[in-house]
């Protein structure tokens, strides 16, 4: 079962929310919260949400620090933008202060669906007409991992970022590796502070053409 935070001082555009989640995952369980303040204060009380969903126009937010500090109190919970902003350049930056999605509030039902699912699921989303450019600045301004950071980590440690890198989600990785998510979520935070990285989209865009393998054998 999947637990949402939905922050949106819209109380309408919360509903409709709710409805996609329920059609798309009927035994999901939603929260709602309308200023940021709030957003925070929920998030810390319940670590095992699976996403939360920001409107960057919340009381509070004062442009992107509210997702900064979203980002900063919760590093191993997927946030997502739902956002009607349009211009690129801050869409590009929610990404690079740790978003792992963007969601255009002009988007239809089945687009916000679809999404949501590839978010979930551990995939990053982004709108068609700005995927390549997130593509140009990634390359241009992401540093890779050095090889001394992945000595640093466990075993396991290496296991759950190995599963990250496949854009598995918390949940899926307690699976595959028979732990608890909370475990996972334990692993991850521990990863992205030796990895020196803020978020787990930057952990695995850093790691792209790593071999596990010569890892785990040590």
């Amino acid at each position: 079962m999947y637990k949402v935070l939905i922050a949106d001082d819209h109380p309408l555009f919360r509903d409709a929310i709710t409805h996609i989640l329920a059609e798309k995952f009927p035994d999901c369980a939603t929260q709602e919260t309308e200023d940021i303040a709030t957003t925070l204060a929920v998030a810390k009380q319940h670590p095992d949400l699976d996403l939360i969903m920001l409107d960057l126009n919340m009381p509070g937010m004062s442009g992107l620090n509210g997702l900064l500090d979203l980002i900063s109190e919760c590093p191993t919970t997927p946030v997502v933008v739902v956002s009607a902003e349009n211009n690129k350049q801050i869409i590009l930056q929610t990404m690079a202060y740790g978003a792992v999605g963007f969601i255009s509030k002009s988007s239809s039902k089945d687009e916000i669906s679809d999404a949501i699912s590839m978010v979930l699921e551990g995939n990053v989303y982004l709108p068609a007409d700005i995927l390549r450019a997130q593509s140009t600045s990634t390359s241009k301004h992401d540093s890779p991992i050095l090889p001394e950071m992945l000595s640093s980590l466990t075993r396991r440690q290496l296991m759950v970022l190995k599963c990250m890198t496949k854009g598995e989600a918390n949940k899926q990785i307690a699976y595959n590796l028979n732990v608890s998510e909370t475990t996972v979520k334990s692993h991850v935070s521990s990863i992205l502070k030796k990895l020196g990285v803020t978020n787990r989209v930057q952990a695995v865009l850093g790691c792209s053409g790593i071999d596990f393998n010569q890892y785990l054998k040590r």
